[in-house]
């Protein structure tokens, strides 16, 4: 059978995201989807954008910001999705529009004051819906004092709440936890209300549950090229 192209891929996705809002009772446009190209060339995001995608995901800095230099004649949204290191903060800067793993303090401080010019980075709060200390993201019971410190830096925006479903638990169920959450963390920011959750296999199941931003990876992409 003949691997289908990039852009049969994007086309397949798109239909499936649109019937999900139609059973959710959602509107398409409701929707962002990025297309998480991380180990992947910057060929193929380039495939991607011209079969009609804007939106970008890496969760590694270094080729996060060499791809994004590759592209720099793209009109493209970059969203950092992968976990953060506080030194490597403001270096983020340079080339992502979105910050999708705000979890710790430091992170807040250290993005708390922009770089001249700069205006405030968009972000999502990422909530840790395991029981393992050591996954990314903030526990469910601190997130509205992490939004609170967030609301108190000048340098941030909190566009609202993040989270991965565990895989031992149903999703649905998981990103349901992951909208209550969000609805707190709107009592401190009322303006955080959009949703990052859902990824290749359980996104119709997260736009049930009100996510506005789905991050896919191989359903959009394939699967990732050998590494060397």
């Amino acid at each position: 059978m003949t691997e289908p192209t990039p852009a049969e891929r994007v086309e397949r996705v798109e239909s499936e995201i649109s019937e999900a809002a139609r059973s959710a009772g959602r509107a398409r446009d409701e929707l962002t989807l990025i297309a998480v190209t991380k180990f992947h060339p910057a060929s193929l995001v380039r495939e991607l954008h011209a079969a009609g995608l804007r939106d970008f995901g890496e969760n590694r800095h270094r080729e996060a910001r060499e791809k994004a230099a590759e592209l720099a004649d793209l009109e493209l949204g970059w969203h950092f999705v992968g976990q953060l290191q506080t030194k490597k903060a403001r270096q983020a800067r340079e080339y992502a529009s979105v910050l999708h793993s705000l979890d710790r303090e430091a992170l807040v401080d250290a993005l708390a004051v922009p770089a001249e010019g700069d205006g405030p980075l968009d972000a999502f709060l990422q909530v840790n819906l395991t029981d393992d200390p050591e996954r990314g993201g903030v526990r469910p019971e601190e997130a509205e004092a992490l939004a609170e410190r967030v609301a108190g830096a000048s340098g941030l925006r909190l566009l609202g709440v993040m989270a991965v479903a565990p895989l031992d638990e149903e999703p649905r169920a998981a990103f349901a936890r992951l909208r209550t959450v969000g609805d707190r963390v709107r009592t401190v920011v009322p303006e955080a209300r959009w949703m990052s959750a859902g990824m290749s296999n359980d996104f119709a199941e997260a736009i049930a549950e009100g996510a506005t931003h789905l991050r896919i990876g191989t359903a959009i992409t394939g699967n990732r090229p050998p590494r060397d």
